[in-house]
């Protein structure tokens, strides 16, 4: 199970906003993550709790910012419920779209899990719901991933095999590089790993 430490930080000008603590596990059902966020001084800022089917599908996500609150699952594309911080107002949403996205590493890893590319120049197409800092407002974006390379990685635990992801953006043509291996994202736009206590987690 592994346990870490990723920072965050705006990829444009990075400016750190931050940091995520985490833990995520493959399990009968799929794939669990759960992780608290805390802002640059240390104050608590949110959590993640997002749980995947074995085919990669969003079984459960429960997002917290800021005292806003989101609650989703893959239900005829994805559904979810956004609340208010007064917990007064909650809003229904429905997307045609295949799974969602967000500011955590977690939601890389699980379009990655959803869509099991294998090492080719042909890219993919997925449309995903973004839930974007810091309310967490709901945005149907279009994205291209294509899995340019597969490496294994000589470590003191045996080889640590390395996927290189290019990230297409389709509304504005912005390419990006993800590079994971399992269940850890090592680097991508706005996001470091800092720490991790065991090694990631081998999928079959």
């Amino acid at each position: 199970m592994p346990r870490g430490r990723y920072s965050l930080h705006d990829p444009h000008d990075h400016t750190p906003l931050g940091e995520e603590h985490f833990q995520c596990a493959p399990g009968p059902s799929g794939w669990r993550y759960v992780s608290r966020l805390t802002t640059p001084t240390g104050d608590h800022h949110g959590s993640v709790d997002l749980a995947l089917d074995e085919l990669g599908r969003p079984l459960r996500l429960e997002l917290h910012a800021a005292s806003w609150q989101v609650r989703g699952a893959a239900i005829d594309g994805v559904t979810w419920v956004r609340t208010d911080p007064t917990g007064v107002h909650a809003t229904e949403g429905n997307a045609r779209a295949h799974a969602f996205t967000g500011s955590s590493p977690a939601f890389l890893v699980a379009v990655a899990r959803l869509l099991r590319l294998t090492p080719s120049g042909s890219a993919t197409r997925v449309r995903l719901v973004a839930l974007t800092d810091p309310v967490l407002a709901p945005r149907t974006v279009d994205q291209s991933w294509a899995l340019l390379h597969r490496e294994a990685h000589a470590t003191d635990n045996g080889p640590l095999t390395v996927d290189e992801y290019q990230v297409t953006a389709l509304d504005t043509g912005e390419q990006y590089a993800v590079h994971i291996t399992g269940d850890v994202v090592l680097a991508a736009p706005g996001i470091e790993l800092e720490d991790l206590e065991s090694p990631p987690s081998v999928f079959p």
